[in-house]
């Protein structure tokens, strides 16, 4: 069987990931071969490589080209540029995947920003659904300075919200303001959001006493979308309170159980036009040769830069 080069769980290097030779996917008859050009990196993922055993595979964002189409046709065609999205393993020179994860790029966007939409960009696309139409509602965005919340607020202001951005970092205010929000909240307390609410929508990635403090802002029939709990996971509230807000709601977002209803070709696909129109733009910090994984996965659980980290594949 042929190697190709992939990132691996390699406990004895910093970072604890590293290149190493494996063996080439062999793909059945609905998945296509992809030549990987550039990857993305999300907190998820490198995170559970902090502890995952020697040899796993991260990787869920790839953007390439097609090397080899789908043995029963339902792929794109040899030499299609395309974007997609694996449950792991999709950081290596070549990956196999299923065509319902895939869309194609128009030839206006880059590898690189396609590289990082199938998590950030879908997670953010599938909370805003949550809301139904957003048009004059008003929208909290927590972590807005983050991946999806940069991709959340974007989103938002592009359905006619009403925007509201939460961060912790006064340095982030320019760049949540850039992506979208008409005002922004700054510090360890997001009880000064009460101030622009109630909400319709608020997307919640923090937990903790900014979860629980969220939930008190909701206007009836509104909904908190929770995505993550980087702030805590242990959740204290006043539950007679939120049972008083007539229809409020709590969602649990977890973005694989939402591809189950809609593949992520259709979504990848609405976002991918939104670049192409100008109208949705992906927040890059950082670009580095994937050599660089190490150091850069460490950077970004360190949160020493926002936005997206995007690291090319070279041969």
């Amino acid at each position: 069987m042929s190697k190709i080069r992939a990132v691996i769980v390699d406990p004895n290097v910093p970072g604890r990931l590293a290149l190493h030779e494996v063996d080439a996917p062999i793909p059945p008859p609905n998945e296509a071969l992809v030549r990987v050009a550039a990857i993305s990196l999300n907190r998820g993922e490198v995170r559970r490589s902090t502890s995952a055993d020697a040899g796993w595979r991260p990787g869920w964002d790839f953007a390439g080209t097609v090397e080899t189409p789908a043995a029963d046709g339902s792929s794109p065609p040899l030499g299609t540029r395309v974007v997609g999205l694996l449950r792991s393993g999709a950081w290596g020179e070549l990956v196999s995947v299923t065509t319902n994860a895939l869309a194609e790029l128009p030839a206006s966007v880059s590898f690189a920003q396609a590289a990082t939409l199938p998590v950030a960009g879908l997670t953010a696309y599938h909370a805003l659904l949550k809301g139904g139409s957003l048009l004059g509602r008003t929208v909290l965005i927590t972590g807005a300075s983050g991946g999806v919340g940069n991709f959340a607020l974007q989103l938002a202001r592009l359905s006619g919200a009403k925007v509201v951005g939460y961060i912790r970092q006064a340095g982030y205010e320019s760049i949540v303001k850039e992506a979208g929000a008409q005002s922004v909240v700054i510090g360890e307390d997001l009880s000064p959001a009460r101030e622009y609410g109630p909400y319709h929508l608020i997307v919640e990635s923090v937990g903790g006493n900014t979860l629980s403090t969220a939930l008190k802002l909701l206007a009836p029939d509104g909904v908190t979308v929770l995505f993550g709990t980087s702030g805590g996971s242990e959740v204290t509230f006043d539950a007679s309170q939120f049972y008083a807000t007539a229809g409020a709601s709590l969602y649990a977002l977890i973005l694989f159980h939402e591809l189950q209803r809609e593949s992520a070709s259709v979504g990848l696909k609405r976002l991918l036009n939104l670049i192409e129109t100008g109208q949705l733009c992906p927040h890059i910090d950082v670009e580095a040769s994937w050599t660089e994984i190490g150091d850069l996965a460490q950077q970004l659980l360190d949160r020493r830069f926002p936005g997206k980290a995007v690291l090319h594949v070279s041969a």
